[in-house]
């Protein structure tokens, strides 16, 4: 099976797409896997891109009721539903001020902390509209792919 990821162009663009789904590692560890196991830098970004959104819209649906479910709980379980929520108020002064841009930059960011998780969360406890919420995403993860890509493979390169 792992020969099977790494010696073959679908292996190689399921990883990428998969990898790329993953909490915090999202494109930034799906882009230079696909390249570093031979993918051209493009197809690597949009497998790696379509990976990173895919997640997104189930998050922006299901989260706030997951979270309230969570609350009810003791333990661990309730500490965890109020540090997402912590963690996600502590965008919000950003978000007011630049509105759907400050959702865009938060998401294009390729930095630990941002990208399509945090902004899907952010936007489902800030309750932002879904329909505005999830094409900021798309853009801010394009714009990420495009920063990941150059800054990994160098902009020469890639032309």
């Amino acid at each position: 099976m792992l020969q099977w990821l790494t010696s073959t162009t679908v292996g190689k663009l399921a990883a990428t797409f998969v990898i790329s789904m993953l909490p915090v590692v999202e494109l930034r560890g799906g882009i230079p896997y696909g390249v570093g196991f031979g993918l051209n830098p493009w197809v690597a970004f949009l497998a790696a891109m379509l990976g990173n959104i895919a997640p997104i819209p189930f998050i922006l649906l299901l989260l706030d009721k997951f979270l309230e479910f969570l609350k009810k709980r003791r333990g661990i379980f309730g500490k965890f539903a109020n540090w997402l929520e912590s963690k996600a108020y502590k965008n919000q002064a950003t978000i007011e001020k630049y509105k759907a841009l400050g959702l865009i930059i938060l998401v294009a960011i390729p930095l630990p902390g941002t990208g399509a998780w945090t902004g899907a969360i952010v936007a489902t406890v800030l309750r932002l509209d879904r329909r505005t919420a999830f094409p900021c995403i798309v853009a801010g993860v394009f714009i990420a792919g495009i920063i990941v890509t150059a800054l990994s493979y160098g902009v020469a390169s890639l032309f």
